[in-house]
């Protein structure tokens, strides 16, 4: 029987209206009652992946900022880090004030922004960034804006910048068929960090064997997850080049695809077939 699944958030876990169905829900709560640990595994900060586990009824374990922190909510414990150099951070911080974006960091103590937002809980960012950083651990780097062409044209800057990389990024950045959203978005962490390092660590924590594990998502972050899984699966909505790198694939996030899965996964008692 596996031991732990492993899901993404958005364009997995939630559908297209940013929902998650009570379907999905209970799915989640019937995986959970065979003793299976459902950990999310997210972009998003600790606050928000919190949240999602939470609603969703998924287990106190979670892992965000694209792997880069383990965290167990229940306990307000640190499971494992994985930390931005100060340098990075600085530099990163110093470009988006150069080209006139937002600058977002994900630490413990929550998510600091440059430029306050409406209706956002982030916390201004309120001190030198070389001050900021040298008491508070970052986790992972934002730079947003409303703006697609201003970010877009941000990519060779970043490159550039030592002991980092883009681990996520919006859709639009990399399928030019896609229309902007509202903002468009870089995630910049340390260059070690990746969704497959995280579900690593929280494994070697909670004593799991990476055979007994499966990894649920829809995009490129989720790759690292399919390849040290011991079964990946890759939502309908996924595109082509990310659905040929796992080895099973469910229905869309606006078909229930988690749930789908989840529901084959519980009536052949935690294991599968595929």
């Amino acid at each position: 029987m596996y031991k732990a699944i492993f899901i993404d958030i958005d364009g997995t876990l939630k559908n297209d209206q940013k929902e998650i169905t009570n379907r999905t829900k209970e799915a989640i709560r019937k995986v959970g009652e065979l003793g299976i640990l459902v950990i999310i595994c997210s972009g998003r900060p600790t606050e928000t992946t919190t949240e999602v586990s939470k609603e969703c009824f998924a287990s106190n374990f979670i892992i965000t900022s694209n792997g880069a922190y383990g965290y167990d909510y229940k306990k307000n414990k640190c499971i494992f880090k994985n930390k931005m150099k100060k340098e990075a951070c600085i530099e990163i911080y110093n470009l988006a004030i150069e080209k006139d974006v937002n600058f977002i960091m994900n630490t413990e103590k929550g998510r600091f922004t440059l430029k306050k937002r409406d209706n956002d809980t982030d916390i201004l960012l309120k001190e030198p960034i070389d001050i900021f950083v040298n008491k508070i651990d970052v986790m992972q780097c934002l730079l947003h804006d409303s703006s697609f062409e201003k970010i877009k044209n941000l990519r060779p800057y970043i490159d550039k910048i030592e002991n980092v990389g883009i681990k996520n990024q919006s859709k639009s950045l990399t399928n030019p068929k896609l229309k902007p959203l509202s903002y468009t978005y870089y995630d910049i962490a340390d260059e070690k960090t990746s969704k497959g390092f995280g579900v690593k660590k929280m494994c070697e924590a909670l004593n799991i064997d990476l055979k007994d594990t499966i990894s649920i998502g829809d995009d490129y972050n989720d790759v690292s997850m399919f390849e040290v899984t011991g079964l990946s699966v890759v939502m309908g909505n996924a595109n082509t080049e990310v659905k040929s790198k796992a080895k099973y694939e469910t229905l869309t996030n606006n078909e229930d695809g988690v749930a789908v899965f989840l529901e084959e996964l519980v009536n052949n008692k935690g294991g599968f077939i595929c």
